[in-house]
């Protein structure tokens, strides 16, 4: 059997490392690559192969499926969106620059790269993409709004991708996590510090409870909280199987927010979540 390939975004540390290390533990190929040199250079070390892909850069986006080509012979398995940052603060205290930073890495730049391995795929009549979202592309949550309005504009353009791509043998699939063990907490930092006046915000005594959490070193898991390996048998699920599913959720927060979407009340889900 010919060895399946799989490009993966985002794998310096949490859910792309461990799913990189896994799926090339089962036979596949793993294109594991990240955003700086020094992370690609460290998994190159663990015997992976591992190239820059930022998904701020277009011009290196189009250098990096080159280069997938080029060890492939223009062919690809499946592409695994991962990648992402956030930026917390009140919706009212977003500049349009933070908004445009994270959308166009959070959802310019996984568009971007899955349109250009739609051909490869298309030429081989099969192909699997698979776009990590989250629980909040399903219910908003305050503090998050820049991250949450990638995460539902990224399920929109996902679901209609996966109409489009009907019949041509190329699945689409979400994955949607609730909280897992990653650096995305200490990641959101220098969005928070770059973009947020809190001290001028008229919300600045809530501010300071959220910095207390945003910087606090963390000491234990929050509650709910997985280890990354629980996307990783996720991904594999979507990977493998005959017929994946559409969409596959990760964590207890996920399939309870899932169902409250689904039953409450506009009015009734908000209260839910204002009590989170």
């Amino acid at each position: 059997m010919t060895q399946r390939s799989i490009l993966i975004t985002g794998c310096s540390s949490g859910i792309g490392l461990d799913a990189a290390r896994a799926l090339h533990a089962r036979g596949w190929r793993v294109f594991a690559t990240c955003r700086q040199e020094v992370d690609c250079e460290r998994l190159r070390g663990e015997g992976l192969e591992s190239f820059r892909l930022d998904y701020a850069d277009e011009e290196n986006i189009a250098e990096a499926i080159a280069e997938v080509a080029k060890r492939t012979g223009g062919k690809l398995d499946a592409l695994f969106n991962n990648g992402a940052f956030a930026c917390p603060g009140a919706v009212e205290d977003l500049p349009r620059g933070a908004l445009r930073e994270i959308f166009e890495v959070n959802l310019f730049g996984y568009h971007d790269l899955t349109r250009r391995v739609i051909p490869m795929m298309r030429a081989q009549s099969r192909g699997r993409i698979i776009n990590c979202s989250s629980v909040l592309g399903l219910v908003g949550l305050t503090w998050r709004g820049a991250y949450v309005a990638t995460k539902f504009a990224m399920e929109g353009l996902t679901d209609v991708l996966r109409i489009e791509m009907r019949g041509t043998g190329i699945e689409v699939i979400l994955i949607e996590p609730g909280p897992i063990a990653t650096k995305i907490r200490e990641n959101a930092i220098p969005h928070f510090e770059k973009w947020i006046d809190w001290e001028a915000s008229v919300r600045k005594e809530e501010y300071q409870a959220l910095r207390g959490r945003l910087y606090a070193a963390k000491v234990k898991k929050d509650a709910f909280e997985l280890d990354a390996s629980a996307v990783t048998a996720k991904l594999v699920h979507a990977l493998e199987a005959k017929r994946p599913r559409a969409r596959y959720y990760v964590t207890t927060p996920t399939y309870l927010m899932g169902f409250a979407r689904r039953i409450l009340p506009t009015r009734a889900l908000d209260w839910l979540i204002a009590k989170a």
